[in-house]
């Protein structure tokens, strides 16, 4: 959680407790669903939260803005960035219900309200908004097939609207069928080793 702080200083006493409660509510969430892997629960912050707030160190979405985070898992990257943007609207999806159950109970418990989480395919999400969001779900390529339905043409934020993807590794193949992506290298941003490969994928709609 310190980790956290050190990166985003201006947080308000109602976000850092809200931050505080992720590691007790996703370890006892964790033994009934394995969301994140067993061996990884003790580096929630670091592997899961911060890099989930990686985003935000590329871009400070403005107020009014709506998120899709697709295939969000246990909730990453959207349940840490609703917390860091309370006034930006967040729709978690995921295809499986057990996730989404995860999802919802921490919602909940730490009073998001900026948050719907819904069970759909992607290819089932009708809904529209300034940004998809997701962590290596699939393809640069084949993600964006899916998504760019639900991406609104335009934008009012620094980036114009599209697909923000935190990947890792070497994406030299996968990014070469795909000609306007911008790539930030998260090493840039952040000093610890686990962010030395870890990479953010703009893609504008």
């Amino acid at each position: 959680m310190q980790t956290i702080a050190t990166y985003f200083p201006q947080l308000t006493p109602r976000q850092t407790e809200q931050f505080s409660r992720l590691g007790e509510l996703y370890a006892l969430w964790n033994q009934r669903i394995n969301v994140i892997s067993r061996k990884d629960i003790e580096n929630l912050y670091l592997h899961h939260v911060l890099h989930s707030l990686s985003l935000a160190r590329i871009i400070s979405f403005k107020s009014g803005t709506a998120i899709i985070d697709a295939g969000t898992g246990g909730g990453f990257p959207g349940i840490p960035l609703a917390i860091l943007f309370p006034e930006v609207q967040f729709i978690l999806v995921d295809s499986i219900a057990k996730k989404i159950r995860v999802v919802d109970a921490i919602r909940s418990e730490i009073e998001l309200a900026n948050v719907d989480a819904r069970n759909l395919r992607l290819e089932e999400l009708t809904t529209q908004a300034d940004f998809v969001v997701c962590r290596a779900v699939a393809e640069i390529a084949i993600l964006f097939g899916w998504v760019k339905k639900n991406i609104r043409a335009g934008g009012f934020n620094t980036l114009k609207n599209g697909l923000l993807a935190l990947k890792g590794g070497d994406l030299s193949a996968e990014l070469s069928v795909i000609k306007n992506a911008r790539v930030f290298n998260l090493s840039d941003y952040f000093a610890e080793p686990y962010f030395e490969t870890k990479k953010l994928v703009y893609l504008p709609r």
